[in-house]
C-alpha cells in the first residue's frame, strides 16, 4: 500500500511539474516582457544602497544631466528605477576626537549635496522622503524619490546628540560601522584576523541604537560583524534592515548572512536587501572573470598616473587619502566598463540571474515578506544587465521569468522596505510619547 501511494505521489508531482513547465513554455518571450514592463511601471521600484560623490551635486556638474556614474536622474528615469537611498558614507579612520572631525565633515558635505539636488538642482524632478508616505505620495506626483542612508556611524564620533542630528537631516538608516572597527561596534572585516576590539557592540554603540529606536532611524547590520548583528537584534525595540548584503550559503563572504543570522532577521521581523554586487553574488564567476578585469584595472590605473592599491592598503589610508582613492577608483570603473564593452573573449560575467539566485534562496529560506533589493551602485555595485540605473527594468524582468508574481514583486522591490521603516517610525513615536 506504501509502495502504491508513492507511486502514485510520484507521477501526479511529475505531471504537474509537466503541466507547469508546459505553461511556462506558452508564454513567448515578448508576452513575458510585456507582463513585466506592466508590473514594473506600475509598482514603486526602490533601491537602498546608491553612493555619492559630492563633485556631482554642483550648479554645473550634476545628476540632471547624464553623467558618467550608475545613478543620474536620466539613468533612474530610462530604468524605471523610482526610489534611490543615498548614502552618507565616511571611510574608517583612527578613533580619535581628530579623526571624528573630519568624517563629521564629509558626512555633513553629503548631507548638504543631497538637499542641494532635492531643493536647489532639481526639485521639479527629485523630492526628498522622509517616510513611507511621503515616497508613495512623490511617487504619485511622477517625481523621483530621494531617501538618505548612513553608511558608517563613526561620523557619529562620541557625542550621542548627533543622531538627532542625523536624523533632523532627513537619515533614516545608519549602520554601526563600516570596513574596520568604529568606535560604535565591530566590523565583518574583523573575520580577517580575528582581532576584535569590542567583542559585538561597545558602550556607546548601545546608546546609539537606543537613540536610533527613539527617533525612528533604521538600524542597518550589513558591515557589522555577526557577534553585533546578534547584540543588537537583543537589544533594539524595533526591527533591523540589511541595506546591501545577500546569502552566504551561495557565497561566502563575510559581508553576507549565513542562515542563523538570516534567521534571526526574519525573527526580528526586518529585511535583508540583497544586493547585486559581484564578489558577494558568484565566488567562481567572480575570480575568474576578475583576474582578467585587475589587470585590466591596473592599466588604467597606470594611465591614470595612480599607484594601484589592494584592499588592505586603502584601510590603511587616512580619511582624506581614502577619499582621493576612491574617486580615482569610481573613474577607473567607468573607464573599466567602457573597455570591457569592447572584448568579447573574457570569461563570463556575474550577471542578473546570479542576483536573483540569492533573491530565490532568501524567500526560500525565510520568506517573501524579508526580502529586498539593493545595487550598491556607485560603490562597486554593478553586475551584468544591472549595471546602472538605466537597466532596473531587467531584474523585474527575471523575477517575471522566474514565476514571482505581481504582488510579490512589489514587496520585493519596495513594500518590505517601506513596512520596516513604518515600523521603525512608529516605535519611535510610541518610545517619545513614553
Amino acid at each position: 500500500m506504501k509502495n502504491f501511494l508513492v507511486f502514485t505521489f510520484i507521477t501526479l508531482s511529475l505531471t504537474s511539474c509537466k503541466q507547469e513547465n508546459t505553461t511556462k513554455n506558452t508564454i513567448s518571450e515578448d508576452q513575458l516582457i510585456a507582463k513585466a514592463r506592466e508590473i514594473h511601471d506600475k509598482i514603486i521600484t526602490l533601491d537602498t544602497h546608491c553612493d555619492i560623490n559630492v563633485k556631482n551635486f554642483t550648479d554645473s556638474i550634476n545628476y540632471t544631466q547624464d553623467l558618467d556614474v550608475q545613478v543620474t536622474l536620466p539613468k533612474m528615469k530610462k530604468g524605471g528605477l523610482d526610489v534611490a537611498w543615498f548614502i552618507v558614507y565616511t571611510g574608517q579612520d583612527s578613533l580619535t576626537t581628530a579623526g571624528y572631525k573630519k568624517a563629521h565633515e564629509i558626512a555633513m558635505s553629503k548631507f548638504n549635496a543631497i538637499h542641494k539636488l532635492t531643493k536647489e538642482i532639481a526639485p521639479d524632478q527629485i523630492e526628498l522622503a522622509l517616510t513611507s508616505e511621503d515616497a508613495r505620495r512623490i511617487h504619485k506626483k511622477g517625481k523621483k524619490v530621494a531617501m538618505i542612508g548612513i553608511e558608517n556611524g563613526y561620523p557619529v564620533g562620541t557625542d550621542i546628540t548627533n543622531v538627532k542630528k542625523f536624523y533632523d537631516l532627513g537619515a533614516r538608516y545608519m549602520s554601526l560601522s563600516h570596513n574596520g572597527h568604529s568606535q560604535l561596534c565591530d566590523s565583518n572585516t574583523g573575520e580577517a584576523n580575528g582581532v576584535w576590539l569590542h567583542n559585538g557592540l561597545s558602550h556607546l554603540g548601545k546608546q546609539v541604537i537606543e537613540e536610533m529606536n527613539k527617533y525612528g532611524i533604521m538600524i542597518d547590520v550589513s558591515h557589522p560583524s555577526k557577534e553585533s548583528m546578534r547584540q543588537i537584534i537583543e537589544l533594539t525595540k524595533a526591527p533591523i534592515i540589511a541595506s546591501h548584503s545577500s546569502a552566504r550559503a551561495l557565497c561566502d563572504h563575510s559581508r553576507n548572512l549565513d542562515d542563523e543570522q538570516l534567521q534571526w532577521l526574519k525573527e526580528n521581523g526586518g529585511v535583508v536587501q540583497t544586493v547585486a554586487f559581484t564578489s558577494y553574488l558568484n565566488t567562481e564567476k567572480f575570480e575568474k572573470r576578475n583576474e582578467k578585469l585587475l589587470a585590466i584595472a591596473k592599466k588604467i590605473a597606470d594611465s591614470m598616473g595612480v599607484t594601484w592599491l589592494e584592499r588592505k592598503e586603502v584601510a590603511k589610508l587616512s580619511t582624506e587619502e581614502k577619499e582621493k582613492y576612491y574617486d580615482f577608483y569610481m573613474k577607473m570603473l567607468s573607464v573599466r566598463r567602457a573597455k570591457v564593452k569592447k572584448i568579447t573573449d573574457l570569461p563570463p560575467a556575474v550577471d542578473v540571474a546570479d542576483f536573483v539566485n540569492h533573491i530565490d534562496y532568501v524567500v526560500k529560506k525565510i520568506g517573501i515578506d524579508h526580502v529586498g533589493i539593493s545595487s550598491d551602485f556607485d560603490g562597486g555595485g554593478g553586475i551584468e544587465g544591472w549595471s546602472d540605473a538605466s537597466e532596473t527594468f531587467n531584474v523585474t524582468l527575471e523575477l517575471v521569468k522566474r514565476g514571482y508574481t505581481e504582488e510579490e514583486i512589489e514587496k520585493l522591490w519596495s513594500g518590505n522596505l517601506l513596512r520596516v521603516l513604518d515600523e521603525v517610525q512608529k516605535v519611535a513615536t510610541e518610545l517619545r510619547g513614553s
